[in-house]
């Protein structure tokens, strides 16, 4: 009888330094250096990396202030 194998992130997607770095819209050795520092949670394969959505979010909101911004312009 075969069992389904489950893996720990069944419904995400995993995303390549690249595609974070333009979801951030910031350089890829930037997103390397995040990663090397520990401030993004990675997943390596291999030589590769990559990093949950899920985890690329809670980085961006615990990244997110709550300071307003004020406009020159305005």
């Amino acid at each position: 009888m075969l069992e389904k194998v489950s893996t720990i992130y069944e419904n995400g997607q995993l995303l390549k330094a690249s595609e974070v770095a333009r979801i951030l819209n910031i350089s890829r050795s930037l997103v390397y250096n995040l990663i090397q520092t520990g401030k993004i949670p990675h997943i390596r394969i291999s030589q590769s990396v990559r990093v949950r959505q899920d985890d690329l979010n809670k980085f961006i909101e615990g990244n997110r202030t709550d300071e307003n911004i004020y406009s020159i312009y305005s």
